[in-house]
């Protein structure tokens, strides 16, 4: 009896650790997870979630609300696009002041709001080029501990106590086109 115990308890822990450790994909073709709103187009291709804007701006985005958790992607941006992943979104639309915006944008006009920049909160702590190619971002957030991550290197670190929670967004703006893919989420 004592066996069967050990053995169920064990079995429940290895579950709730592999449940624990899982990523999800966000932004799947024909999903019902998220919706599209303004002026860009959206479409999928193969494994690419392709934006497109010809001026104005516009976003795929979450319906669930996340915390702490760990998002890696894979983003492709033009030289003229003007691009970002938005995270803890108050409401269900963009805001630098009611996200956080990881910013894709080499060739912003302020360059403290490069791409690796948490806009108007950080700086990006190096410069990482990411025109006409595959990239990686890895954003970790817990608790009041933001970090991001362009390339494997770290690019902003900062604590902040504003938004807690919120939506997840992805962002193709002004003129040009970003590729995203492999988009996944480590809940912590």
């Amino acid at each position: 009896m004592k066996s069967i115990i050990i053995y169920v308890l064990t079995g429940s822990l290895v579950a709730l650790f592999i449940s624990c450790g899982s990523t999800e994909t966000l932004f799947r073709a024909n999903g019902t997870s998220w919706f599209e709103k303004g002026q860009a187009q959206w479409k999928f291709a193969g494994d690419e979630i392709v934006g497109t804007a010809q001026g104005g701006a516009g976003f795929i985005m979450t319906k669930e609300r996340f915390g702490d958790f760990v998002l890696k992607l894979e983003f492709y941006p033009d030289e003229t696009v003007n691009s970002g992943i938005f995270i803890r979104c108050k409401n269900d639309e963009l805001s630098y002041t009611d996200c956080y915006e990881i910013n894709i944008w080499d060739n912003h006009p302020d360059q403290k709001n490069r791409t690796g920049a948490i806009v108007s909160r950080a700086v990006p702590m190096a410069q990482v080029q990411t025109l006409n190619k595959w990239n990686t971002y890895k954003i970790k957030s817990e608790k009041n501990h933001i970090q991001a991550w362009v390339n494997g290197i770290l690019t902003a670190d900062i604590k902040n106590e504003d938004l807690t929670q919120g939506y997840i967004g992805l962002q193709a703006a002004e003129i040009g086109t970003i590729k995203f893919r492999k988009v996944r989420i480590k809940r912590l």
